[in-house]
């Protein structure tokens, strides 16, 4: 496929995200250390230089090169960073505060409560931050191959740091079957509420599907067997 295919548009600013890195940081991580505060604004820096390029050019003819001089770093950076370009798109700088909050939820809660509760309340910083990433990461990972290959080896780490916080919280222990499908569940149900959201060109809340999806694990699909002649 060409590389005009995959390229995206510059989305509107979606859900907010006004300010300097350095405001949207203090936004949403308020009490982070300025070492991890510099760490995070390189991050976000090769990110926003990655989409614009992709923007522009397209995924394949966007070499790391190209995103580290754009992003007034070095090649190592990128790469010391993010293993591969694919992680530009799909790392996420809050997946450990949204473990800290699911340990910090009330400890006698619906194990679900409290996912959708940490997952609403994690999303919907990032999106306030980087609305515009989360834009462009759902268009890549619905228009790029590589993408969405890398996406299912990154979510197996999610899945584990999951599992962790919830055997914690449960008394089960990590390897417990019910407990991992659980787990792969909730992330599935995670992945398709933000492709339908992308398939649909962003017109929906990203939330409302969400809180759909979270539904249907808990209430089932509400489907009936068709009735036979």
């Amino acid at each position: 496929m060409a590389a005009s295919a995959h390229r995206t548009a510059v989305p509107r600013p979606l859900l907010g995200g006004a300010g300097s890195p350095d405001e949207r940081i203090a936004r949403v991580l308020p009490g982070l250390g300025l070492r991890e505060r510099k760490k995070l604004k390189t991050r976000m820096t090769i990110r926003a230089a990655t989409y614009r390029l992709v923007g522009e050019q397209g995924w394949e003819a966007t070499t790391v090169e190209q995103i580290a001089e754009l992003a007034e770093v070095s090649p190592s950076t990128v790469f010391r960073y993010f293993p591969t370009k694919e992680d530009i798109v799909l790392t996420d700088e809050f997946d450990p505060v949204l473990e800290e909050q699911l340990r910090s939820r009330p400890a006698d809660e619906d194990p679900l409560d409290s996912l959708l509760a940490v997952f609403r309340e994690g999303m919907a910083a990032f999106a306030d931050s980087e609305g515009e990433a989360v834009v462009q990461r759902t268009a890549l990972l619905l228009n790029v191959p590589a993408v969405r290959a890398r996406m299912t080896e990154t979510m197996a780490e999610t899945s584990r740091v999951l599992i962790r916080a919830v055997a914690d919280r449960s008394g089960l222990p990590p390897d417990d079957l019910k407990l991992r499908i659980f787990t792969a569940a909730v992330l599935g149900a995670l992945r398709e509420a933000l492709v339908v959201w992308a398939e649909g060109g962003h017109e929906r809340e990203l939330m409302d599907l969400v809180d759909e999806a979270f539904g249907v694990l808990r209430d089932g699909p509400g489907m009936s067997a068709p009735s036979r002649a």
